[in-house]
């Protein structure tokens, strides 16, 4: 469902058939369909910016974005080498990646897309025009054969892509192609990734049966604020008191 609609209730629905279905929840039926896509249909997302607008990704390496309004095709097919066909083959020309394309998410403004594939490669596109940014994040291992579920922070700056690496968790600079850590608690298989934007956290899901929060280090106190402390009688109101140990006593 799109977060921010408001002039329509319909639900994007990706399957086994290449052709996307939409449904009307106050009909409960199916109103249209999106034809496009050769393949299973891997990964819908509605844009965070407009209400109509939709990207699917499928397992014929091609991902779509929809006018939802309009009966005709997509809006435009994402091409990893920018309409230059000197790089590709005929077979290539309008492929997101070179594998399976199973990952969609939109930064928090919708001003870019960002995509998996199975090429072990992940790609940031202008949403508005379709352009391959050529931001370089390596080999991003992706071995699913389902959709995956990854995600960005928001509210953060720079900010981060959190992707599922194995029984780790990915985190790369979105703008820098960086990796910056990878986040190890999982004992299997890392399925998913939601980022929390009002407490800056991250909750991970895994075929370990476990939902980890990941939650940021607190900043030390500048030197400034430490010096203000002590000449207060010390350090103790620097501390935040959620994480004081209220079991143990000082005495002990």
């Amino acid at each position: 469902m799109s977060p921010i609609a408001r002039k329509h209730n319909l639900v994007a629905v990706g399957t086994k058939d290449p052709k996307v279905q939409l449904c009307d929840l106050k009909s409960g039926s199916r109103i249209h369909i999106l034809q496009g896509h050769r393949g299973e249909i891997l990964s819908v997302r509605w844009s965070p910016r407009y209400e109509h607008i939709l990207a699917t990704a499928s397992t014929d390496s091609k991902v779509h974005v929809w006018d939802v309004r309009r009966a005709s095709g997509s809006l435009f097919t994402l091409d990893q080498h920018n309409g230059d066909k000197s790089k590709a083959s005929s077979e290539a020309v309008n492929t997101a990646h070179n594998g399976r394309a199973n990952g969609l998410c939109f930064t928090a403004d919708g001003l870019h897309l960002l995509t998996t594939g199975t090429d072990d490669r992940m790609r940031l596109w202008n949403s508005a025009t379709g352009e391959n940014t050529l931001v370089n994040y390596g080999k991003v291992v992706n071995e699913s054969r389902k959709g995956l579920k990854f995600t960005v922070s928001r509210g953060c700056s720079p900010e981060f892509v959190f992707v599922p690496c194995g029984t780790s968790v990915a985190v790369y600079g979105l703008h820098s192609g960086e990796l910056i850590t990878m986040l190890r608690g999982h004992y299997n298989n890392v399925d998913c990734c939601e980022f929390h934007p009002d407490f800056q956290e991250l909750y991970s899901g895994g075929k370990d049966c476990n939902i980890l929060a990941w939650v940021p280090v607190l900043r030390q106190p500048d030197i400034e604020g430490e010096e203000t402390n002590s000449k207060q009688g010390g350090t103790q109101a620097a501390v935040n008191p959620a994480f004081e140990d209220a079991w143990s006593s000082d005495e002990d």
